[in-house]
């Protein structure tokens, strides 16, 4: 595919692709990491991207792009800025995604639930989740890279830029811990 080309092209360009020993957002680790937030430092690079995967969205009349933070805040902008439309970004409190700063869905919304990363796909359930309790209608789900190898499915359509098939272990499971190899957290949550 074309755009899994370009997107290839610009992680390489832009060192999204990381080689280590990392913990992922949901515990598990791995060898490889996709630091898209590196994307959204250039971002005539981003807006390529972005540009690309709001076209596959194009045909959905949609009202608000909306993201969680803090990876997918700068994503959920240039995402809506294509597909003129609002945007907005959850975020945790209390451990729970939710609305802040005066952000308000109106029962009805069609939106799109953009991350930039996909591996379990826990935090864009928690999005969808918090959405629908607001009224508002899931109409599909878009990354720059999902790296679940296509494992994670949602119940509306999923488009990502790319996707990868990086392993992951659990901790218990992780070869590179048994080495004694220095464990890094880049992820967003803490």
């Amino acid at each position: 595919m074309e755009l899994a080309r370009i997107a290839q092209e610009i992680f390489s360009e832009t060192g999204v692709l990381q080689h280590g020993h990392f913990r992922l957002t949901s515990g598990r680790h791995s060898d490889r990491y996709m630091q898209c937030a590196r994307l959204f430092e250039y971002p005539d690079k981003a807006e390529i991207l972005c540009r690309e995967l709001a076209g596959l969205f194009a045909d959905k009349q949609i009202d608000c792009v909306v993201g969680p933070a803090v990876g997918a805040v700068q994503m959920a902008f240039e995402v809506s800025r294509h597909l003129h439309c609002r945007n907005m970004f959850a975020e945790r409190e209390n451990s729970a995604m939710t609305f802040r700063r005066g952000f308000f869905l109106p029962s009805g919304a069609r939106v799109l639930v953009v991350e930039d990363t996909i591996t379990t796909g826990g935090s864009v359930r928690e999005v969808i989740d918090l959405l629908r309790a607001q009224g508002g209608v899931v109409v599909g789900v878009g990354a720059i890279v999902d790296r679940s190898g296509g494992q994670v499915l949602f119940d509306v359509p999923m488009h990502a830029c790319v996707q990868v098939d990086v392993p992951s272990w659990a901790p218990d499971e992780c070869a590179l811990c048994r080495e004694g190899q220095p464990l890094t957290k880049p992820g967003s949550r803490t």
